[in-house]
């Protein structure tokens, strides 16, 4: 059923039988009907959502965005809750206890069974953002003694209560990661064979307390389903699956957005957000970038008897301002995405600086020629020679700061999605102004 389809009957259940379209959005998926959900009201979507089979609640109720979840949460009956919170993921769940009030938290965890609490409990424990706090301890495991019958057969056990058996990992008595095994290999190899010998070694295992973002790359690197996530003693301790590395690179790529067009992080989504927090992700950057602007405005008074002299300059004031302003920008973007990738590291701005400086030499000369014909037209000779001259340097100016003010940010451990193009650009367009109007000051000025 198409997408609008799923969001005409959510509507229709606002005025209509409740329970009768709630039986005919069964068959449709659990994320387009959660999509649907999210344009409503929180009490219209628990009338609609209250209508579904128990497990199907929690699958409708994971694809929620979390705030959304947190808004449901507080008009849900505490025993509807605590069904949905046994029925979804270990780290989903923990992420929607972190978003409950004390008072939440205290009326919902004595409904839920002991293993249950603690395993939450552990999982919210986590600082935010670290590989621990994004893992779930719903994963399979096996003992290296094991033979490939016997393993599939625990498998087939665990399969209903883990979030993926495609790659069960090898640990010992104490839990120590020895390896991973594929369930591919256990299903085609003898039923004799252990698991010590099926198993693979290299697991990209990667530390409790790593970045969330590490943990997203080394999965995208290597290409595999899920990550394990071991302690300080190398015991395994939970597992990061792609689909929840999807969503930090997902999360991760707004934010450098958000930043490239100086916006602070928005605590929501556009679509859910308020006017006040609007205005406040925005309101910082601009007032900032206002006073930055002033300098354009000084340099250009300082070189007014210039000006006045040949008013022919003005003309040309704002290709050159863009000018350079465009190709900060274009760098900037090309570093900041490198960065952020892993492509060029901070030690890697020698080599990039010097073939940036080539680039943009190129593109200078040609921009230059480019305008020079009109500056023949519009002031002649030496006008046109300033207008080149500018040029070559103005580009070569803007793109060497939006190449180098990544790495400064990266340098002193700041987002180097900060040099966003609004503040390249500012930067730019004094540096162009000063340059523009020296130029013309030492050449119009010769006898």
């Amino acid at each position: 059923m198409p997408e609008s389809k799923v969001h005409e009957l959510v509507s229709l259940s606002f005025n209509d039988d409740v329970r009768e379209n709630s039986v005919s959005l069964a068959n449709e998926h659990p994320a387009d009907i959660a999509a649907a959900l999210q344009q409503t009201e929180p009490a219209h979507a628990w009338s609609i959502l209250r209508e579904a089979a128990k497990p199907w609640q929690a699958d409708i109720f994971g694809y929620l965005a979390l705030d959304f979840q947190a808004q449901l949460a507080t008009i849900m009956p505490r025993a509807d809750l605590a069904t949905i919170f046994m029925e979804m993921n270990a780290d989903d769940r923990a992420d929607l206890y972190k978003k409950l009030t004390d008072e939440q938290r205290e009326a919902l965890m004595p409904a839920l069974a002991q293993a249950e609490r603690e395993d939450i409990r552990q999982l919210a424990a986590y600082e935010e953002g670290t590989a621990g706090a994004l893992m779930t301890s719903d994963y399979a495991s096996l003992s290296p003694q094991l033979n490939a019958k016997q393993a599939i057969e625990m498998l087939r056990h665990e399969a209903p209560n883990k979030e993926t058996i495609y790659r069960a990992y090898v640990v010992d008595g104490e839990r120590h990661l020895l390896g991973s095994v594929r369930l591919q290999d256990l299903i085609t190899a003898h039923g004799d064979v252990k698991v010590a010998d099926l198993m693979e070694r290299n697991t990209h295992a990667i530390p409790v307390n790593a970045d969330v973002e590490d943990a997203a790359r080394k999965i995208a690197r290597y290409d595999v389903i899920a990550l394990p996530v071991i302690d300080a003693q190398e015991r395994l301790v939970g597992i990061i699956t792609h689909d929840d590395a999807l969503d930090v690179m997902e999360a991760e790529a707004t934010e450098d957005f958000q930043r490239l067009g100086t916006v602070t992080k928005l605590d929501s989504s556009v679509a859910t957000a308020t006017v006040p927090m609007l205005y406040r992700a925005r309101i910082a950057w601009l007032m900032l970038l206002v006073f930055g602007n002033i300098f354009s405005g000084a340099g250009i008074a300082h070189f007014e008897d210039t000006i006045a002299a040949h008013l022919a300059l003005m003309f040309f004031l704002p290709i050159l301002i863009a000018s350079g302003g465009n190709a900060g920008s274009q760098s900037a973007t090309l570093m900041v995405r490198a960065l952020a990738t892993g492509d060029i590291r901070i030690s890697d701005w020698g080599r990039v600086l010097g073939r940036e400086l080539v680039v943009a030499i190129l593109l200078g000369l040609s921009m230059a020629a480019a305008i020079a014909v009109i500056g023949v037209f519009r002031g002649g000779p030496d006008i046109a020679i300033v207008i080149a001259l500018s040029m070559v340097v103005i580009v070569i100016a803007g793109s060497m700061i939006g190449m180098l003010l990544p790495f400064i940010l990266s340098r002193f451990n700041m987002d180097p999605a900060t040099a966003s193009t609004p503040l390249v650009t500012s930067i730019a367009d004094a540096t162009g102004v000063l340059v523009y109007f020296s130029i013309a000051k030492a050449i119009l000025s010769l006898p």
